[in-house]
């Protein structure tokens, strides 16, 4: 009798073993796969604050929540299902899939660079002709504007993942990409929602009797502005890494390798020069290749769809 209980209890030691260590493979494959989104990630979260400005403080959060809900939806109820079912049944689809996602993302880099250097602006559609609309409806058309933008940004990181964990049974990849979406969901809308505070938390503490208070209230205010630029910046320059980096190893997966390999001897160049920090110089190195190629790539589909159609504008005589 006891032997029997001691066996079931080894079973069990094993059976708790095994899914601790499922639980850590899951763990580590998600991590993994959140890394390789991290371009999107970055420009998910300079994106979102800025379909709160200009709105009252007490619903800043409130529409937040709203947006995450949605993205939440976008990814749980979207984008997951066809996802694991397009890795299931057309898997070769998936790499092509990717560089347009890539495209995109090195076209969005580019695009926002261009914009900083021309000063064009895309313009805001005009509302229509006698259009007013209630606070209510302004917000609800705010959130909505902002889930149909996140779904692209969303797709683009629920893919970014998949094809870091392609190679998982159906279920693992299921899981995985679950807990991918969740903790990007509720990374990037908690430091949306941290970012849209500061100001308000900054003048709080300037309204203080306490000098020092208001000197860190007065410094929180004035630094937001340049917080915003930053991370629009570290954005850009990140979709522009992702996106190239994605077109460089599409490519080589399409046969054609030269590219690749022309980036990964470089690589072993510089790493083999400059010895302890050679790894570091090396991912330097493809990082740079990356984003040239990101911006290169960008900056034709920019020309394409920006520039074209001017020569073909009609003149005035």
């Amino acid at each position: 009798m006891s032997g029997g209980l001691f066996a079931l209890l080894d079973d069990v030691a094993a059976l708790a073993r095994l899914a601790a260590a499922s639980v850590d493979d899951v763990g580590a494959a998600a991590g993994r796969a959140s890394m390789k989104a991290a371009g999107v990630v970055v420009d998910d979260t300079a994106v979102t604050p800025q379909y709160v400005q200009g709105v009252a403080a007490e619903r800043e959060l409130p529409m937040i929540r709203k947006i995450a809900v949605g993205s939440l939806r976008n990814k749980m109820l979207i984008i997951l299902p066809a996802a694991l079912l397009l890795s299931q049944f057309l898997p070769w689809l998936l790499t092509p899939i990717l560089m347009l996602g890539g495209a995109f993302l090195c076209y969005e880099g580019a695009e926002k660079i261009w914009e900083k250097v021309s000063g064009h602006h895309p313009e805001e559609p005009a509302a229509d002709a006698g259009e007013v609309l209630d606070p209510a409806a302004a917000e609800k058309k705010m959130v909505s504007g902002a889930i149909r933008t996140d779904l692209i940004l969303s797709a683009e990181i629920m893919v970014i993942s998949l094809n870091e964990v392609a190679d998982e049974p159906f279920w693992s990849r299921a899981v995985i990409l679950a807990v991918v979406g969740v903790g990007i969901t509720a990374l990037v809308y908690g430091v949306v929602a941290v970012i849209v505070k500061i100001d308000d938390i900054g003048l709080g503490l300037a309204q203080r009797s306490s000098a020092t208070a208001q000197r860190v209230g007065h410094a929180m205010v004035a630094a937001m502005p340049r917080l915003l630029a930053v991370i629009g910046a570290v954005g850009t320059a990140a979709m522009l890494w992702v996106g190239g980096h994605i077109l460089l190893v599409g490519v080589d997966e399409l046969g054609w390798h030269a590219l690749y390999d022309l980036v990964h001897h470089l690589e072993e160049a510089v790493h083999d020069a400059l010895g302890a920090a050679g790894a570091v110089a090396a991912w330097l190195v493809n990082t740079a290749a990356s984003a040239l190629l990101g911006l290169v790539v960008g900056a034709a589909v920019v020309a394409v769809l920006h520039l074209r159609p001017r020569r073909g504008a009609p003149t005035n005589s």
